[in-house]
């Protein structure tokens, strides 16, 4: 029996065949879970035609700065799912500017446009969330970090705040919702050539520092961060929660 037969799961971030999130989506419908899609407008498209591998699978629109469209489409997702036991957060945003030269010349704008799209969108999801997964006895719910949030990256910046400030907001959620027996962890993944990655400075040499200084002496690959999340979302990580799991090669056991 597929370890995840008659699951439902919400996933939250694919942009294209590229994203973590797919890479995670695939893990858990290979797995037997149900699926449902957010997309932004400018990558419907993409995500049609990827979510279309999964004939079963709900695509609703989504701008996680709107709470109106927040509200429209958990409701969807409850008439159509009647309830949720999986949602994957792999939803970040900086502008594109904030992510070279220095962290101190951040815009007011550019600050509060990273935090609220990359960490509150978390709490606005697990709240409409979470009465869905306590209708289905609980749940658990994932996000993506970095390494930046622990420690400086140069270029990375103001996203490095707003991983910071997610690694926190894993927590205080943890212990929110453990009682409805919700678990919520962050996946911390090494460098993948995402969209999003490379879009920062010196993104390249990241990804050689990951394979010649980590133990394993290798890069990360998508289909690694959806192996884990597969885990995290099984019943072999049913007591797994407000932890932020590392898959990075063992790069950030290292001092130099």
């Amino acid at each position: 029996m597929s370890i995840l037969a008659g699951r439902l799961a919400l996933v939250a971030g694919v942009a294209n065949k590229r994203s973590i999130a797919w890479a995670i989506a695939q893990a858990l419908g290979n797995a037997g879970a149900r699926l449902a899609f957010t997309y932004e407008e400018r990558v419907e498209e993409y995500v049609r035609e990827l979510a279309s591998t999964y004939p079963d699978s709900l695509i609703l629109p989504c701008d996680v700065r709107s709470d109106e469209m927040l509200d429209t489409l958990f409701a969807e997702v409850e008439k159509a799912f009647g309830g949720l036991d999986i949602l994957i957060h792999s939803i970040a945003y900086a502008l594109r500017e904030e992510l070279n030269g220095r962290f101190v010349d951040t815009s007011r704008a550019g600050f509060q446009l990273a935090l609220d799209v990359s960490v509150y969108s978390l709490v606005a999801m697990a709240r409409r969330a979470a009465p869905l997964m306590e209708a289905r006895g609980g749940g658990s719910i994932i996000t993506m970090t970095f390494l930046g949030g622990e420690r400086v990256v140069p270029n990375y910046n103001v996203m490095g705040v707003a991983k910071a400030a997610l690694e926190a907001t894993t927590r205080y959620l943890a212990f929110d919702l453990g009682e409805k027996n919700i678990r919520v962890n962050a996946i911390s993944a090494g460098p993948v050539r995402t969209l999003s990655g490379r879009a920062i400075a010196g993104f390249p040499k990241m990804e050689e520092l990951i394979i010649e200084r980590s133990p394993l002496h290798r890069g990360i690959e998508a289909a690694d961060i959806g192996q884990l999340a597969l885990f995290l979302c099984s019943p072999g990580a049913r007591n797994i929660t407000g932890d932020i799991v590392y898959v990075d090669s063992g790069y950030h056991i290292m001092g130099l």
